[in-house]
């Protein structure tokens, strides 16, 4: 078992990542129907939830069937996270989480995110202001260091602690490299081995199938592990892993009913939460994923991003089931689809 705070996971968890414009209430939903262990919300920023703005108090939403899950704030000045943390603890998630990792330039050039990575005093300072502004477990996400330089995460991770964090998840790369490259997760594992390390490191980047998540998972040593891009349309990602790491083979791949029948709920749970018209235009990014493999699928995908009712969308997903029923599917490497910009991780 392992223990953040007072939250009881499985051995080995897995976890979602937070991921901005995609780690909403209905892509979260479907994650966890499919075994995610624990789960995020998309980062919110503190400047933002004290000025009241609309964007970042609709992140707050959370649903009890999600949990256990965290809420991830951001931002450069701790009076600004302190004040968000207190009005985070009204909303009753199960854990706050830290954001030091993002390394888009809107985030990372405005000392937020990964930019904090410059000066590391005041990732402590802003630690620990956020810490004792909570009742909350307090977690930080973020990244080796600022470039091949500054790869600073063990001191980082023993001083973070310090000053209270329950659980550090770290993403194999730097800011400088944003997603470019592989992640390297050799640092992530000197930090588990530091027997001064206490709480549990979860490891994070370029988990992409069942296999390499059992591989890093023997080789690296960590707690569990955390996954982004992978489970954009295919949250069944977290399920096949589980039943890797337990059985050491392959699940089935989804089936085609299992794929459309995804495809609507997610649909309908993000109009529902959304409206209409941005919960349709928001799904456009999943179906390609959900409906991969598929030979000739194109013309339905094509269609797919230009319909504007939930109703021509369902009708176009019961043609594809109708014309590929009974096709099977292989399970294979999934590739990472270019949703970097999207990431806040």
């Amino acid at each position: 078992m392992v223990t953040i705070g007072n939250i009881n996971l499985p051995d080995f968890p897995l976890l979602l990542a937070p991921m901005e414009d995609v780690s909403d209430p209905p892509f979260r939903a479907v994650c966890k129907d499919n075994g995610a262990d624990l789960m995020y919300t998309e980062f919110i920023s503190s400047e933002g939830l004290i000025r009241d703005a609309i964007k970042s108090r609709k992140k707050l939403d959370i649903f009890d069937y999600e949990r256990p899950i965290g809420i991830q704030i951001f931002g450069g000045d701790e009076d600004s996270l302190a004040m968000a943390a207190r009005i985070v603890d009204v909303t009753n998630p199960d854990l706050l989480d830290i954001n030091f990792g993002c390394p888009v330039k809107k985030v990372a050039c405005k000392g937020a995110g990964a930019g904090v990575l410059k000066d590391i005093d005041l990732m402590v300072r802003l630690t620990d202001a956020v810490v004792k502004s909570t009742k909350l477990p307090v977690t930080v996400k973020t990244r080796l260091g600022w470039d091949e330089n500054t790869k600073n995460i063990e001191e980082v991770a023993e001083r973070l602690q310090d000053v209270g964090i329950q659980a550090l998840a770290i993403h194999g790369r730097t800011r400088s490299q944003m997603y470019k490259g592989q992640a390297d997760w050799t640092l992530i594992a000197k930090v588990k081995n530091n027997p001064r390390i206490k709480i549990p490191i979860l490891g994070n980047g370029d988990i992409d199938s069942p296999g390499k998540a059992l591989e890093y998972k023997n080789r690296y040593g960590v707690d569990g592990i955390m996954i982004g891009r992978a489970a954009i349309g295919y949250p069944w990602i977290f399920r096949e892993i589980k039943y890797f790491v337990e059985h050491g083979e392959l699940a089935a791949a989804p089936t085609l009913e299992e794929r459309i029948s995804v495809s609507k709920s997610h649909l309908r749970k993000s109009v529902e939460w959304k409206g209409a018209v941005v919960g349709i235009n928001e799904m456009r990014r999943h179906y390609a994923n959900y409906l991969k493999g598929l030979p000739d699928i194109k013309q339905y995908r094509n269609r797919l991003v230009t319909l504007k009712t939930i109703e021509e969308v369902e009708a176009v997903l019961d043609e594809v089931y109708a014309h590929y029923q009974g096709y099977s599917f292989e399970r294979s490497e999934i590739v990472l689809e270019n949703y970097h910009e999207h990431c806040a991780i």
